[in-house]
């Protein structure tokens, strides 16, 4: 059941029309307290349609519309949550039982999942993520955007689920089946803007404002005038994936775009009242954020004025791999490549903590302190749905990489103290790419969206030709995993190297304790190889085209996981190993 009410201070006249493609039914709402407008007749059933009339204004979707059956430009529908049986009331959380730190994520986009793109589809292949050992599915941004097809970032109603992946029904289908698999579910979830066609919360009321500016237009309104409904707006969109999806992390975009002077940040409040509704819930509420500002301070505690955030993304350690591995230093890999830059990112997380940012022109980031931050509050990944799609042609790692490095880059995030992230296809290194694609239905936006791609790559050599045109179903079908590939060759050669690597990784408690002072990592930088030490865990990479000896610190020495074994040794104080090769040993306690 629902009860309507819409926030819009302005507005001299709010009518609420039901049934608007049928007999239409119009009635005015009543002015409440702070700007908002309530119905006072009987309570909407689940499936009603609705929309709402501002001033004699066109018919306007709900802001905190939850399903849009007709797109986006359409009128909303009311969707009670409680229609679906749970089938989780045993569900507290991750396998072990403590959130996500230290687990497995698994970066899924649920349109490119599957030949069929929904969430239904996409639970017939939970099984093999349960089977990898992944502990969190976490979903590309689902929110409602114009078209069929897109990365998600275009949303425009944050409360509603793409139709076009099933809606809320199938999100709550989808959550309950990761649940019974013993997989937690976390969400992609994009405040900082809204995309450019169906955007029509200004017809409501001060959601943004020009205070603040993001790459996007205006920034989202946190601190002016009427910014307290807009944080409820905000907040309680969170909330409620947590309490009526069942869902159990939120991964925030690009939150340094979330500009607020007020003295509490919205983020914080964010924390705190996902702190209120974990203990209510009895289970781990956790928050993820992507934040491009290098600074701890994002991961600590609110009380002690941080923002609380119980983990963020770790872009330095996947530039330092990827420039290592695949020896570009073009953009903002210029200040990565060398191995000392893998080193320091793997024991001090940030390559950026206070120094010189030659792609950005300024000194960057803060220092992360190794004895007192946790490893596991930052995530590692050798790529993400960005680190593809956002390249020309949206290669994956595998398609720039031999197999070899691509195992030593899996080895080297797989056994860190970070909390590792696998991005779709990667675990059997996927054939297809992922590239850039849209569905924008006006050809003005589709047209602006293609020359702006291809103008923004031309700046790197690019032709038109050569850059995929984003509007071009092709594109979008390119990029659809093929599932029948990982049985065959170095595709089911490498989901075995992914299998061992989390498996060693469930078995070894000294690889998820997340303590970054007791991780230390010798190399030779000429030479091309280097040898990471967790407890009496080595893990020896070498990064050479040729074979060649590694000097180790102890022995004796058992293998427990290597790459390579037909060109692996282990001598008495060295570990030879072949060109781009990978092994993971242990050594013998002192």
């Amino acid at each position: 059941m629902h009860r309507f009410a819409v926030w819009a201070p302005h507005a001299g006249r709010v009518d609420l029309v039901t049934d608007p493609k049928g007999t239409r039914d119009s009635q005015p709402l009543v002015r409440s307290e702070g700007g908002w407008w309530r119905h006072d007749g009987p309570w909407a059933e689940h499936g009603t349609d609705y929309g709402f009339e501002v001033d004699g204004g066109p018919l306007t979707p709900d802001p905190r519309s939850a399903w849009q059956p007709d797109g986006v430009h359409g009128p909303s529908r009311v969707f009670d949550p409680e229609q679906h049986t749970w089938h989780d009331q045993a569900w507290r959380g991750t396998r072990c039982g403590k959130g996500l730190l230290g687990g497995v994520i698994y970066e899924l986009h649920v349109g490119t999942f599957t030949y069929e793109g929904t969430l239904d589809a996409a639970i017939e292949h939970l099984d093999h993520l349960a089977g990898l050992g992944a502990d969190v599915v976490e979903l590309m941004p689902v929110a409602a955007f114009d078209g069929q097809w897109g990365w998600g970032y275009d949303g425009v109603h944050p409360y509603a689920v793409h139709d076009a992946y099933g809606g809320p029904e199938a999100l709550q289908r989808f959550v309950d089946a990761c649940h019974t698999r013993g997989l937690a579910v976390g969400l992609d979830v994009v405040y900082n803007h809204l995309g450019p066609s169906g955007n029509y919360l200004a017809r409501f009321g001060p959601y943004f404002t020009d205070d603040h500016q993001t790459p996007w237009g205006q920034g989202l309104n946190l601190d002016g005038e009427g910014n307290m409904a807009v944080r409820r707006w905000l907040v309680d969109n969170a909330l409620r994936w947590f309490r009526d999806f069942h869902l159990d992390v939120l991964r925030l975009d690009a939150v340094h775009e979330l500009r607020d002077d007020s003295p509490t940040h919205v983020l914080a409040q964010l924390a705190d009242e996902t702190r209120i509704l974990s203990h209510a819930l009895e289970r781990p509420l956790e928050l993820v954020a992507e934040s491009d500002l290098n600074d701890p301070r994002t991961v600590e505690p609110s009380a002690k004025d941080g923002l609380g955030m119980d983990a963020q993304w770790s872009d330095d350690l996947h530039h330092a791999l990827h420039a290592a591995l695949t020896g570009e230093r073009q953009g903002y890999y210029a200040d990565f490549g060398p191995l000392p830059v893998v080193a320091q990112c793997l024991t001090r997380v940030f390559r950026h903590d206070g120094g010189w940012s030659s792609f950005r022109g300024a000194d960057w980031g803060n220092p992360v302190d190794p004895a007192a931050h946790d490893g596991r509050r930052f995530l590692g990944y050798l790529q993400t749905h960005d680190q593809i799609g956002n390249r020309a042609l949206g290669e994956r790692i595998g398609a720039l990489l031999t197999p070899g490095q691509q195992a030593i880059g899996a080895a080297l995030v797989m056994t860190s103290a970070f909390t590792p992230m696998i991005f779709m296809g990667e675990e059997w290194a996927a054939s297809t790419p992922w590239q850039y694609f849209t569905d924008f239905p006006d050809p003005a936006l589709g047209a602006a969206v293609r020359d702006g791609r291809r103008l923004e790559f031309a700046e790197h050599g690019w032709t038109a030709e050569q850059v995929p045109d984003p509007q071009d179903r092709s594109t979008h079908d390119r990029s659809v995993l093929r599932w029948d590939e990982m049985r065959h060759g170095d595709h089911a050669r490498m989901l075995d190297w992914y299998h061992a690597l989390i498996s060693l990784r469930r078995k070894a408690s000294v690889l998820t304790d997340g303590h970054l002072a007791d991780v230390s990592v010798d190399l030779d930088e000429d030479a091309g190889w280097l040898c990471v030490r967790r407890g009496d865990l080595r893990v020896v990479a070498n990064f050479a085209e040729h074979a060649q000896q590694v000097p180790m610190d102890a022995e004796p020495m058992d293998a427990v996981a290597v790459w390579d074994p037909a060109t692996t040794t282990l001598h008495e104080s060295t570990v030879e190993l072949g060109p781009h090769a990978v092994a993971v040993v242990r050594v013998a306690a002192a």
